[in-house]
């Protein structure tokens, strides 16, 4: 879970949401992911999306039945339908999402009785380190929104008369 961690501050420092993924096999990495969905515009490059390519690209294999997620954040719907259909044994995450979560905290996908797969889950793992990491992003992120907004007002009142 600490290099999940790293890898959400390196998404950070892209000015992306600070969430980090890992996938191990065997104590060995498989793949790893931070979110990249606001520099490639593309809503599916989550942290954990990414990892499980990576992942299956290493093991040449869609399916990864041997697998460990370490996750900093929650899942969310998308990222437990990927973790169902790519198999994964178990997922362990840090901070919950009680907006979007979908390993028991909005809603359970990973648990749901009539899903053909159920992975082990388990919770809270450094979660208050994760969480800390996007309240700092989303409360900076929210000043620098506020700062422009000032300074467009401030630009709009001088231009005029």
């Amino acid at each position: 879970m600490q290099y999940a961690l790293e890898l959400a501050k390196k998404a950070e420092c892209c000015g992306e949401v600070p969430v980090g993924a890992v996938i191990v096999v065997n104590d060995k990495i498989i793949g790893e992911g931070w979110n990249h969905s606001i520099s490639s515009h593309d809503p599916t490059a989550h942290a954990e999306i990414m990892a499980i390519r990576q992942a299956a690209h290493s093991l040449h294999n869609y399916r990864l039945v041997d697998a460990t997620l370490y996750v900093t954040l929650e899942p969310c719907a998308m990222c437990a339908g990927a973790i169902i259909h790519s198999r994964i044994k178990r997922v362990v995450f840090g901070a919950f999402d009680h907006k979007t979560g979908a390993a028991g905290s909005f809603i359970n996908v990973l648990a749901y009785p009539g899903m053909n797969h159920q992975p082990v889950i388990e919770s809270g793992i450094c979660a208050q380190q994760g969480a800390d990491l996007l309240s700092q992003f989303f409360r900076r992120r929210r000043a620098e929104i506020k700062m422009k907004k000032k300074a467009n007002a401030l630009l709009m009142t001088e231009g005029q008369p």
